[in-house]
């Protein structure tokens, strides 16, 4: 499987051997008494923003810790994603994107303390909420002490956990708290798991203050709890129903505070205004809380690594994760960073450190899609995953961890017959040989007449993962054909399967309507940059054969990201792939465009 982000970072690909485990050098830099966190002592505030490394480009590393630290942060809080460590099992890398310890160093070295979040499960709008979907693809209770479960968990941890251990304040890093599980309490009810986690933690050298995070309800509270760790809330608004809920002894924090929100293809971007977010900040210091703003920077989703939400009907995330968090995607400085630069200041002894700049960005500017291969051009391309089955196979029985998989089948059927697919999971262009059927949904419309006049021929269904489902009971669930397809009343058998690579398409030819097509940019400084495609309809957008995610005419988000460290001075290459209908341009913007705005405040 080609890994997306080896192109994006020089760090080496060679395995990385974990540094072994000194014993602890010093006592726990936190802990916490008499409703108070302490530290050496003194009453200390966590003034926390989430910054999540892997979606962040590793050269902005760096740039974004300092961006916090001038909002006045003394803590970056982020999460530790498994499946972006470990996309193959066994497998499991800490080199350039990943190399989860140079991001934490750095924090340290900005001034910030670390912390962390490293339970198997984040959510965080994240495919399958950070489990990879080789183990969801075979446990059958995923997030509970089902013991394939824990062993997959365990022989993480075993890569993990001490490689973090020299980073911990006892031992004069950065790190002062980590997590035990998120949001267990609005998930399962598995005393045992949680113990194993917290232990194994323990086990393995973690002696920092550990903590839990659940939303404010009591039920909550009770199933996602576990002995010595604090609890701590997740909430838009509820300081007093917090305070409330708040553990005998214990600190009140709000380890997400959410100060924006995600947003979901077909929906209108979320916002929400500095003036409720800094007053649901302010109540909570006045109440003597500490805080995690969730996001501080939220970045992006590159590659297809967005999660998916299912609240009646799958609801996948855009590629941006922008959250209207007070670091923009990019960088940008607004008015929620002023306000809350404000209310962290006062728990500083000095001054903060000074604003930095705005970001730089690349000078607006439109070039021509050039058509290269059709989309039955690509999938032909493509060669056939295993031998042929019987049924069709879901992505996780070929190994797909996410994107297309083309299945392909001979038919024949009689007059006026229809194509049914059972358990699509999530949407299908549908061919006939070179006649395109048209398009299935999950959530929309499964079944199709197929040619009136009767027949037979080469049947393609090319099958889109829109996401895997980061929260609640579908975590977990698999991609492809659930099912079967059927014609009128019987099953279709004898299926090929093709798994589209993750890499750009590299053909020439004439191309199509829909397919690959390809554009240039002549740049003389490599900067910032949005991209748009005006008039494109469903694609894929690889810039110098780095996959930067999707764009979708349904909206909201408009332009993706092109950080500069994905640019070059000279000749810069965008490759499309649109399942739906190629646009004729591709522009580069100076500003984001995300869409119709709504105020919304998450619960």
């Amino acid at each position: 499987m080609p890994d997306l982000l080896a192109s994006a970072h020089d760090g080496s690909s060679l395995a990385v051997v974990a540094p072994a485990s000194a014993a602890p050098i010093g006592a726990p830099a936190l802990s916490w008494r008499d409703g108070e966190i302490l530290r050496d002592g003194v009453a200390h505030r966590i003034l926390a923003g989430s910054i999540h490394y892997f979606r962040v480009h590793p050269d902005l590393w760096e740039d974004r810790l300092r961006r916090l630290a001038a909002m006045g942060a003394n803590t970056v809080d982020t999460y530790v994603a498994w499946n972006f460590h470990e996309r193959v099992e066994g497998d499991i890398r800490f080199d350039g994107w990943r190399d989860v310890e140079r991001f934490i160093r750095l924090a340290g070295e900005v001034g910030l303390d670390v912390f962390l979040r490293p339970s198997p499960y984040i959510c965080a709008e994240w495919s399958n909420g950070g489990i990879p979907f080789w183990v969801s693809g075979r446990v059958a209770a995923l997030r509970t002490s089902d013991a394939d479960f824990l062993a997959a968990v365990d022989a993480w941890y075993d890569e993990l956990i001490p490689r973090l251990v020299p980073l911990q304040a006892s031992h004069g890093g950065p790190i002062v708290a980590i997590q035990v599980e998120n949001e267990y309490g609005s998930f399962g009810s598995d005393a045992a798991y949680l113990a194993h986690l917290s232990e194994g933690l323990r086990r393995r050298g973690m002696v920092e203050m550990l903590t839990t995070a659940d939303g404010i309800t009591p039920d909550m509270i009770a199933h996602g709890s576990v002995p010595g760790a604090m609890t701590t809330f997740t909430f838009g608004t509820g300081v007093p129903v917090a305070a409330a809920l708040r553990r005998e002894g214990e600190a009140l924090m709000c380890s997400e505070l959410w100060g924006g929100w995600f947003d979901h293809w077909g929906e209108r971007h979320h916002v929400r205004s500095a003036d409720s977010m800094g007053g649901t900040v302010r109540e909570l210091l006045d109440e003597g809380g500490s805080v995690s703003l969730y996001m501080a920077h939220g970045g992006t989703n590159f590659g297809l690594w967005n999660g998916a939400n299912h609240d009646e009907m799958l609801q996948p995330t855009v590629t941006s994760y922008d959250s209207d968090a007070p670091i923009g995607e990019d960088g940008t400085l607004g008015e929620k960073f002023h306000a809350l630069r404000a209310l962290f200041a006062p728990f500083h002894s000095g001054e903060l450190p000074p604003v930095p700049p705005q970001p730089r960005r690349q000078r607006a500017a439109s070039t021509a899609l050039e058509p290269v291969a059709s989309l039955l051009d690509v999938v032909r391309a493509t060669p056939a995953v295993g031998e042929p089955s019987p049924r069709p196979l879901t992505f996780e029985q070929l190994g797909a961890e996410d994107g297309l998989v083309a299945y392909e089948a001979e038919v024949s059927f009689p007059e006026d017959a229809t194509l049914t697919v059972d358990g699509l999971h999530d949407r299908a262009v549908v061919f006939l040989d070179d006649r395109r059927l048209g398009v299935l949904e999950r959530d929309g419309q499964t079944t199709l007449a197929l040619p009136v006049e009767g027949g037979g021929g080469w049947l393609r269904l090319l099958v889109e993962s829109l996401g895997r489902i980061n929260y609640g009971p579908y975590t977990g669930e698999g991609k492809g054909i659930m099912g079967g397809v059927m014609i009128g009343r019987r099953f279709v058998n004898g299926w090929t399967h093709r798994a589209i690579p993750q890499t750009a398409p590299d053909l020439v030819g004439a191309g199509g309507d829909d397919g690959a097509a390809v554009a240039s940019f002549d740049i003389a400084e490599p900067l910032d940059a949005w991209l748009a495609f005006p008039d494109g309809s469903k694609g894929m957008v690889w810039l110098n054969g780095f996959l930067l995610g999707r764009y979708w005419s349904v909206g909201p988000q408009e332009t993706l990201y092109a950080p500069a460290p994905l640019w070059r001075e000279g000749r810069n290459e965008v490759v499309v792939l649109d399942t739906d209908g190629l646009g004729s341009r591709v522009e580069i913007r100076e500003r984001p465009s995300f869409g119709e705005t709504e105020e919304f405040i998450g619960s």
